[in-house]
Protein backbone atom coordinates (compact mmCIF):
# COMPACT_ATOMS: atom_id res chain seq x y z
CA UNK A 1 0.00 0.00 0.00
CA UNK A 2 1.49 3.37 -1.04
CA UNK A 3 0.85 6.76 0.57
CA UNK A 4 -1.87 7.65 -1.94
CA UNK A 5 -3.89 4.49 -1.22
CA UNK A 6 -3.51 5.00 2.53
CA UNK A 7 -4.69 8.62 2.42
CA UNK A 8 -7.57 7.87 0.04
CA UNK A 9 -8.93 5.04 2.20
CA UNK A 10 -8.61 7.25 5.28
CA UNK A 11 -10.25 10.34 3.75
CA UNK A 12 -13.16 8.35 2.34
CA UNK A 13 -13.85 6.86 5.76
CA UNK A 14 -13.44 10.24 7.46
CA UNK A 15 -15.89 11.93 5.07
CA UNK A 16 -18.50 9.25 5.78
CA UNK A 17 -18.20 10.15 9.45
CA UNK A 18 -18.42 13.93 8.76
CA UNK A 19 -14.91 14.67 10.05
CA UNK A 20 -13.69 18.14 9.04
CA UNK A 21 -10.52 18.70 6.97
CA UNK A 22 -8.24 20.18 9.71
CA UNK A 23 -9.09 17.29 12.02
CA UNK A 24 -8.38 14.77 9.25
CA UNK A 25 -4.94 16.28 8.67
CA UNK A 26 -4.13 16.38 12.39
CA UNK A 27 -5.12 12.74 12.90
CA UNK A 28 -3.18 11.60 9.82
CA UNK A 29 -0.06 13.44 10.96
CA UNK A 30 -0.31 11.98 14.48
CA UNK A 31 -0.46 8.44 13.07
CA UNK A 32 2.47 9.04 10.71
CA UNK A 33 4.58 10.46 13.53
CA UNK A 34 3.75 7.43 15.68
CA UNK A 35 4.98 5.23 12.82
CA UNK A 36 8.19 7.30 12.58
CA UNK A 37 8.87 7.03 16.32
CA UNK A 38 8.47 3.27 16.18
CA UNK A 39 11.16 3.02 13.49
CA UNK A 40 13.48 5.94 14.34
CA UNK A 41 12.71 6.44 18.09
CA UNK A 42 12.42 10.24 17.75
CA UNK A 43 10.48 12.32 15.24
CA UNK A 44 11.54 15.93 15.96
CA UNK A 45 13.77 16.07 12.84
CA UNK A 46 11.03 14.92 10.46
CA UNK A 47 8.73 17.13 8.38
CA UNK A 48 5.42 15.75 7.14
CA UNK A 49 3.64 17.29 4.17
CA UNK A 50 0.05 16.15 3.71
CA UNK A 51 -1.92 16.99 0.59
CA UNK A 52 -5.48 15.79 1.08
CA UNK A 53 -6.59 17.17 -2.30
CA UNK A 54 -4.03 15.06 -4.15
CA UNK A 55 -4.54 12.20 -1.73
CA UNK A 56 -0.92 11.66 -0.69
CA UNK A 57 1.75 12.75 1.79
CA UNK A 58 5.51 13.09 2.01
CA UNK A 59 7.91 12.36 4.86
CA UNK A 60 11.20 14.31 4.93
CA UNK A 61 14.08 13.49 7.29
CA UNK A 62 16.40 16.40 8.19
CA UNK A 63 19.92 15.79 9.53
CA UNK A 64 22.98 17.99 10.04
CA UNK A 65 26.25 16.87 8.41
CA UNK A 66 29.14 16.49 10.88
CA UNK A 67 32.77 15.47 10.60
CA UNK A 68 33.41 11.73 10.52
CA UNK A 69 35.43 12.01 13.71
CA UNK A 70 32.84 14.04 15.57
CA UNK A 71 31.36 12.74 18.82
CA UNK A 72 27.86 13.69 17.54
CA UNK A 73 27.72 11.23 14.65
CA UNK A 74 25.43 8.91 16.67
CA UNK A 75 22.83 11.59 17.40
CA UNK A 76 19.49 10.97 15.66
CA UNK A 77 19.63 14.33 13.84
CA UNK A 78 23.29 14.06 12.70
CA UNK A 79 24.96 12.25 9.78
CA UNK A 80 28.69 11.77 9.12
CA UNK A 81 30.16 13.49 6.05
CA UNK A 82 31.26 10.20 4.51
CA UNK A 83 27.68 8.86 4.55
CA UNK A 84 26.23 12.12 3.28
CA UNK A 85 28.76 12.17 0.39
CA UNK A 86 27.29 8.91 -0.91
CA UNK A 87 24.05 10.77 -1.46
CA UNK A 88 25.59 13.97 -2.87
CA UNK A 89 29.41 14.36 -3.29
CA UNK A 90 29.34 18.15 -2.89
CA UNK A 91 28.06 18.13 0.72
CA UNK A 92 30.19 19.86 3.37
CA UNK A 93 30.28 19.74 7.18
CA UNK A 94 27.61 21.99 8.75
CA UNK A 95 25.10 21.67 5.91
CA UNK A 96 21.66 20.07 6.30
CA UNK A 97 20.73 16.92 4.50
CA UNK A 98 17.04 16.58 3.68
CA UNK A 99 15.95 13.25 2.26
CA UNK A 100 12.52 11.77 1.60
CA UNK A 101 11.51 8.63 3.46
CA UNK A 102 9.23 6.44 1.40
CA UNK A 103 6.29 4.75 3.06
CA UNK A 104 7.54 1.37 1.85
CA UNK A 105 10.62 1.72 4.08
CA UNK A 106 8.43 1.24 7.16
CA UNK A 107 7.40 -2.26 6.10
CA UNK A 108 4.06 -3.81 5.23
CA UNK A 109 3.09 -4.61 8.82
CA UNK A 110 3.70 -1.03 10.00
CA UNK A 111 1.61 0.34 7.13
CA UNK A 112 -1.33 -1.97 7.90
CA UNK A 113 -1.09 -1.05 11.57
CA UNK A 114 -1.14 2.64 10.63
CA UNK A 115 -4.28 2.11 8.54
CA UNK A 116 -6.08 0.36 11.41
CA UNK A 117 -4.95 3.08 13.81
CA UNK A 118 -6.35 5.76 11.50
CA UNK A 119 -9.73 4.05 11.34
CA UNK A 120 -9.84 3.60 15.12
CA UNK A 121 -8.95 7.25 15.69
CA UNK A 122 -11.78 8.31 13.39
CA UNK A 123 -14.20 6.11 15.32
CA UNK A 124 -12.97 7.68 18.57
CA UNK A 125 -13.42 11.13 17.08
CA UNK A 126 -16.91 10.26 15.93
CA UNK A 127 -17.73 9.06 19.45
CA UNK A 128 -16.39 12.30 20.99
CA UNK A 129 -18.29 14.44 18.47
CA UNK A 130 -21.51 12.56 19.23
CA UNK A 131 -20.94 12.81 22.99
CA UNK A 132 -20.33 16.55 22.81
CA UNK A 133 -23.29 17.14 20.48
CA UNK A 134 -25.76 15.29 22.69
CA UNK A 135 -24.33 16.58 25.96
CA UNK A 136 -25.33 20.01 24.63
CA UNK A 137 -28.82 18.64 23.92
CA UNK A 138 -29.55 17.32 27.41
CA UNK A 139 -32.95 18.71 28.40
CA UNK A 140 -33.92 19.32 24.76
CA UNK A 141 -36.53 17.49 22.68
CA UNK A 142 -35.26 15.25 19.87
CA UNK A 143 -37.17 13.36 17.20
CA UNK A 144 -36.33 9.79 16.26
CA UNK A 145 -37.71 7.01 14.11
CA UNK A 146 -38.39 3.64 15.72
CA UNK A 147 -35.82 1.14 14.48
CA UNK A 148 -36.37 -1.72 16.90
CA UNK A 149 -38.82 -2.52 19.72
CA UNK A 150 -37.81 -4.87 22.56
CA UNK A 151 -39.41 -5.63 25.94
CA UNK A 152 -36.72 -3.57 27.68
CA UNK A 153 -36.42 -0.52 25.44
CA UNK A 154 -37.05 1.08 22.07
CA UNK A 155 -34.18 1.87 19.70
CA UNK A 156 -34.60 5.14 17.77
CA UNK A 157 -32.55 6.67 14.96
CA UNK A 158 -32.21 10.44 14.67
CA UNK A 159 -31.94 12.34 11.38
CA UNK A 160 -28.19 11.62 11.19
CA UNK A 161 -28.63 7.91 11.91
CA UNK A 162 -27.40 8.10 15.52
CA UNK A 163 -28.92 5.60 17.92
CA UNK A 164 -31.15 6.83 20.77
CA UNK A 165 -32.46 4.56 23.52
CA UNK A 166 -35.93 4.97 25.06
CA UNK A 167 -35.97 2.55 28.05
CA UNK A 168 -39.22 0.98 29.22
CA UNK A 169 -39.14 2.99 32.47
CA UNK A 170 -38.87 6.23 30.47
CA UNK A 171 -41.97 5.40 28.39
CA UNK A 172 -45.52 6.47 29.22
CA UNK A 173 -47.49 3.38 30.20
CA UNK A 174 -49.93 3.97 27.32
CA UNK A 175 -47.19 4.36 24.69
CA UNK A 176 -47.43 1.85 21.84
CA UNK A 177 -44.87 2.27 19.06
CA UNK A 178 -44.04 0.23 15.97
CA UNK A 179 -41.06 0.19 13.64
CA UNK A 180 -41.12 3.31 11.47
CA UNK A 181 -43.11 5.45 13.94
CA UNK A 182 -41.84 8.95 14.74
CA UNK A 183 -41.22 9.57 18.44
CA UNK A 184 -40.58 12.77 20.36
CA UNK A 185 -38.66 12.59 23.63
CA UNK A 186 -36.27 14.65 25.74
CA UNK A 187 -32.58 13.80 26.14
CA UNK A 188 -31.94 12.97 29.82
CA UNK A 189 -28.36 11.66 29.82
CA UNK A 190 -25.46 10.52 27.64
CA UNK A 191 -23.44 7.52 28.81
CA UNK A 192 -19.91 7.02 27.43
CA UNK A 193 -19.99 3.24 27.60
CA UNK A 194 -18.18 0.97 25.15
CA UNK A 195 -17.40 2.00 21.61
CA UNK A 196 -20.78 3.64 21.04
CA UNK A 197 -22.25 6.35 23.33
CA UNK A 198 -25.61 5.43 24.88
CA UNK A 199 -27.99 8.35 24.44
CA UNK A 200 -30.97 7.92 26.75
CA UNK A 201 -34.20 9.79 26.05
CA UNK A 202 -37.39 10.05 28.11
CA UNK A 203 -41.10 10.73 27.69
CA UNK A 204 -41.84 10.60 31.44
CA UNK A 205 -39.47 13.35 32.57
CA UNK A 206 -41.07 16.63 33.79
CA UNK A 207 -38.59 18.33 31.45
CA UNK A 208 -40.34 16.72 28.48
CA UNK A 209 -43.63 18.36 29.45
CA UNK A 210 -41.88 21.68 30.04
CA UNK A 211 -40.28 21.56 26.59
CA UNK A 212 -43.61 20.65 24.97
CA UNK A 213 -45.06 23.85 26.46
CA UNK A 214 -42.10 25.72 25.02
CA UNK A 215 -42.84 24.31 21.56
CA UNK A 216 -46.61 24.84 21.66
CA UNK A 217 -46.86 28.16 23.54
CA UNK A 218 -45.09 31.13 21.89
CA UNK A 219 -45.21 33.15 25.13
CA UNK A 220 -43.22 30.42 26.92
CA UNK A 221 -40.71 30.22 24.05
CA UNK A 222 -40.29 34.03 24.13
CA UNK A 223 -39.87 34.02 27.96
CA UNK A 224 -42.98 36.14 28.46
CA UNK A 225 -44.44 33.27 30.49
CA UNK A 226 -42.20 31.19 32.74
CA UNK A 227 -42.69 27.65 33.99
CA UNK A 228 -41.81 27.55 37.68
CA UNK A 229 -42.31 23.84 38.32
CA UNK A 230 -43.68 20.68 36.70
CA UNK A 231 -44.77 17.52 38.52
CA UNK A 232 -46.18 14.45 36.78
CA UNK A 233 -47.69 11.04 37.08
CA UNK A 234 -46.80 10.20 33.44
CA UNK A 235 -49.79 9.40 31.28
CA UNK A 236 -52.22 10.12 34.13
CA UNK A 237 -51.98 13.61 35.56
CA UNK A 238 -49.64 16.60 35.77
CA UNK A 239 -49.56 19.99 37.44
CA UNK A 240 -47.68 22.92 35.92
CA UNK A 241 -47.06 26.15 37.85
CA UNK A 242 -46.66 29.14 35.52
CA UNK A 243 -46.08 32.87 35.97
CA UNK A 244 -46.22 35.88 33.67
CA UNK A 245 -43.41 38.40 33.19
CA UNK A 246 -45.80 40.75 31.41
CA UNK A 247 -48.79 42.17 33.31
CA UNK A 248 -50.84 42.13 30.11
CA UNK A 249 -50.55 38.36 29.69
CA UNK A 250 -52.60 35.79 31.59
CA UNK A 251 -50.14 32.88 31.99
CA UNK A 252 -52.81 30.19 32.40
CA UNK A 253 -54.82 31.45 29.43
CA UNK A 254 -51.70 31.65 27.25
CA UNK A 255 -50.76 28.04 28.06
CA UNK A 256 -54.28 26.65 27.58
CA UNK A 257 -55.03 28.59 24.40
CA UNK A 258 -58.33 29.48 22.75
CA UNK A 259 -60.77 26.68 23.61
CA UNK A 260 -57.84 24.63 24.85
CA UNK A 261 -56.15 24.49 21.42
CA UNK A 262 -52.60 24.68 22.79
CA UNK A 263 -52.99 22.36 25.75
CA UNK A 264 -54.85 19.76 23.65
CA UNK A 265 -51.82 19.28 21.40
CA UNK A 266 -49.69 18.53 24.48
CA UNK A 267 -52.34 16.26 26.00
CA UNK A 268 -52.48 14.18 22.81
CA UNK A 269 -48.69 13.81 22.75
CA UNK A 270 -48.77 12.56 26.35
CA UNK A 271 -51.48 9.94 25.74
CA UNK A 272 -54.31 12.06 27.20
CA UNK A 273 -52.46 13.01 30.37
CA UNK A 274 -54.68 15.35 32.42
CA UNK A 275 -52.75 18.63 32.82
CA UNK A 276 -53.61 21.27 35.45
CA UNK A 277 -52.08 24.68 34.68
CA UNK A 278 -51.78 26.74 37.88
CA UNK A 279 -50.99 30.42 38.30
CA UNK A 280 -47.92 30.57 40.55
CA UNK A 281 -47.93 32.78 43.64
CA UNK A 282 -45.53 33.37 46.54
CA UNK A 283 -48.50 33.21 48.92
CA UNK A 284 -48.09 29.64 50.17
CA UNK A 285 -51.64 29.14 51.39
CA UNK A 286 -53.08 30.44 48.12
CA UNK A 287 -50.67 28.25 46.19
CA UNK A 288 -51.81 25.18 48.16
CA UNK A 289 -55.44 26.05 47.47
CA UNK A 290 -54.74 26.38 43.74
CA UNK A 291 -52.71 23.16 43.70
CA UNK A 292 -55.62 21.19 45.24
CA UNK A 293 -58.08 22.44 42.64
CA UNK A 294 -60.90 21.49 41.96
CA UNK A 295 -61.41 20.93 45.72
CA UNK A 296 -62.59 23.97 47.71
CA UNK A 297 -60.69 24.39 50.97
CA UNK A 298 -62.45 25.59 54.12
CA UNK A 299 -59.31 26.26 56.17
CA UNK A 300 -55.71 25.15 56.57
CA UNK A 301 -52.76 25.14 58.94
CA UNK A 302 -49.25 25.36 57.46
CA UNK A 303 -46.22 24.15 59.40
CA UNK A 304 -43.44 25.45 57.17
CA UNK A 305 -40.70 24.33 59.57
CA UNK A 306 -41.76 20.67 59.32
CA UNK A 307 -42.89 21.09 55.69
CA UNK A 308 -46.47 20.06 56.43
CA UNK A 309 -49.89 21.51 55.70
CA UNK A 310 -53.18 20.42 57.28
CA UNK A 311 -56.13 21.14 55.01
CA UNK A 312 -59.77 21.03 56.18
CA UNK A 313 -62.60 20.50 53.72
CA UNK A 314 -66.29 19.70 53.65
CA UNK A 315 -67.20 16.05 53.26
CA UNK A 316 -68.10 16.41 49.58
CA UNK A 317 -64.72 18.06 48.81
CA UNK A 318 -62.42 15.45 50.40
CA UNK A 319 -62.51 13.00 47.48
CA UNK A 320 -61.86 15.85 45.02
CA UNK A 321 -58.79 16.95 46.98
CA UNK A 322 -57.39 13.41 47.17
CA UNK A 323 -58.17 12.52 43.55
CA UNK A 324 -58.13 9.17 41.78
CA UNK A 325 -55.62 6.92 43.51
CA UNK A 326 -54.42 9.88 45.58
CA UNK A 327 -52.92 11.55 42.48
CA UNK A 328 -54.26 15.06 43.10
CA UNK A 329 -53.00 15.42 46.67
CA UNK A 330 -49.72 13.68 45.86
CA UNK A 331 -48.95 16.01 42.94
CA UNK A 332 -50.12 19.08 44.89
CA UNK A 333 -47.73 18.19 47.70
CA UNK A 334 -44.83 17.81 45.27
CA UNK A 335 -45.71 21.08 43.59
CA UNK A 336 -45.58 23.12 46.83
CA UNK A 337 -42.89 20.90 48.40
CA UNK A 338 -45.01 20.10 51.46
CA UNK A 339 -46.71 17.03 52.87
CA UNK A 340 -50.40 17.87 52.58
CA UNK A 341 -52.82 16.16 54.99
CA UNK A 342 -56.54 16.32 54.31
CA UNK A 343 -59.19 16.38 57.06
CA UNK A 344 -62.93 16.35 56.89
CA UNK A 345 -64.38 19.48 58.44
CA UNK A 346 -66.88 18.80 61.19
CA UNK A 347 -70.34 20.14 60.54
CA UNK A 348 -73.66 20.64 62.34
CA UNK A 349 -74.32 18.20 65.16
CA UNK A 350 -70.84 16.66 64.93
CA UNK A 351 -69.30 20.05 65.62
CA UNK A 352 -71.74 20.77 68.47
CA UNK A 353 -71.03 17.57 70.38
CA UNK A 354 -67.28 17.31 69.64
CA UNK A 355 -65.00 16.77 72.64
CA UNK A 356 -61.48 18.09 73.13
CA UNK A 357 -58.84 15.38 73.53
CA UNK A 358 -57.78 16.92 76.82
CA UNK A 359 -61.06 15.63 78.29
CA UNK A 360 -59.79 12.07 77.92
CA UNK A 361 -56.59 12.42 79.94
CA UNK A 362 -58.03 10.25 82.69
CA UNK A 363 -58.41 7.31 80.25
CA UNK A 364 -55.61 8.00 77.72
CA UNK A 365 -52.01 8.84 78.64
CA UNK A 366 -50.96 12.42 77.90
CA UNK A 367 -48.05 11.47 75.63
CA UNK A 368 -50.47 9.55 73.39
CA UNK A 369 -52.82 12.52 73.17
CA UNK A 370 -49.83 14.70 72.29
CA UNK A 371 -49.05 12.44 69.29
CA UNK A 372 -52.46 13.29 67.85
CA UNK A 373 -52.07 17.00 68.56
CA UNK A 374 -48.75 17.02 66.70
CA UNK A 375 -50.55 16.15 63.49
CA UNK A 376 -53.35 18.67 63.98
CA UNK A 377 -55.94 16.39 65.61
CA UNK A 378 -57.08 18.08 68.81
CA UNK A 379 -60.62 16.69 69.18
CA UNK A 380 -62.29 13.29 69.33
CA UNK A 381 -64.36 13.81 66.16
CA UNK A 382 -61.27 14.78 64.17
CA UNK A 383 -59.42 11.63 65.26
CA UNK A 384 -62.40 9.42 64.41
CA UNK A 385 -62.76 11.10 61.01
CA UNK A 386 -59.16 10.23 60.09
CA UNK A 387 -58.56 6.79 58.48
CA UNK A 388 -56.63 4.31 60.62
CA UNK A 389 -53.91 3.88 57.98
CA UNK A 390 -53.36 7.63 58.00
CA UNK A 391 -53.02 7.64 61.79
CA UNK A 392 -50.48 4.80 61.67
CA UNK A 393 -48.43 6.57 59.01
CA UNK A 394 -48.39 9.99 60.59
CA UNK A 395 -47.91 9.13 64.26
CA UNK A 396 -45.38 7.03 66.15
CA UNK A 397 -48.12 4.97 67.77
CA UNK A 398 -48.59 1.21 67.53
CA UNK A 399 -51.71 -0.18 65.85
CA UNK A 400 -52.93 -1.63 69.14
CA UNK A 401 -52.62 1.76 70.85
CA UNK A 402 -54.58 3.48 68.08
CA UNK A 403 -57.29 0.82 68.29
CA UNK A 404 -57.62 1.44 72.05
CA UNK A 405 -57.84 5.21 71.53
CA UNK A 406 -60.49 4.86 68.82
CA UNK A 407 -62.51 2.50 71.03
CA UNK A 408 -62.45 4.97 73.92
CA UNK A 409 -63.41 7.92 71.70
CA UNK A 410 -66.26 6.02 70.03
CA UNK A 411 -67.59 4.97 73.41
CA UNK A 412 -67.93 8.63 74.34
CA UNK A 413 -70.43 9.26 71.52
CA UNK A 414 -72.22 5.92 71.87
CA UNK A 415 -72.85 6.40 75.62
CA UNK A 416 -76.59 7.07 76.25
CA UNK A 417 -77.45 10.41 77.76
CA UNK A 418 -78.07 10.36 81.53
CA UNK A 419 -81.78 10.96 82.37
CA UNK A 420 -82.77 14.13 84.21
CA UNK A 421 -84.28 14.00 87.71
CA UNK A 422 -87.75 14.79 86.31
CA UNK A 423 -87.56 12.04 83.71
CA UNK A 424 -86.29 9.58 86.30
CA UNK A 425 -89.27 10.28 88.59
CA UNK A 426 -91.73 9.76 85.76
CA UNK A 427 -90.18 6.40 84.89
CA UNK A 428 -90.10 5.18 88.52
CA UNK A 429 -92.93 2.73 89.42
CA UNK A 430 -95.70 4.14 91.58
CA UNK A 431 -95.45 3.24 95.24
CA UNK A 432 -97.82 0.54 96.28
Amino acid sequence: MDSRALVESFTDFAKQKNIDRPTMIRVLEDVIRAMIRKKFTLDDNFDIIINVDKGDFEIWRIRQIVDDESEDIWDHDKIPLAEASKIEPDFEVGEELTEEVKLEEFGRRAILTARQTLIQKIKDLEKDILLNAYNDKIGEIVVGEVEQVTPRDILLLDAEGNELVLPKYEQISKDRFRKGDTVRAVVVRVEATGSQPRIVVSRTSPKFLEKLFEQEVPEVYDNLVGIRKVVREPGERAKVAVESFDDRIDPVGACVGMKGSRIHAIVRELQNENIDVINFTDNLELMIARALNPAKISSMKVDAENKRASVFLRQDQVSLAIGKGGQNIKLAGRLVDLEIEVYRELEGEELDDDVELAEFNDEIEEWILEEFRKIGLDSARRVLATPKDDLLRRTDLEEETIDDVVRILKAEFERPAEPTAEAASEEAPAAE
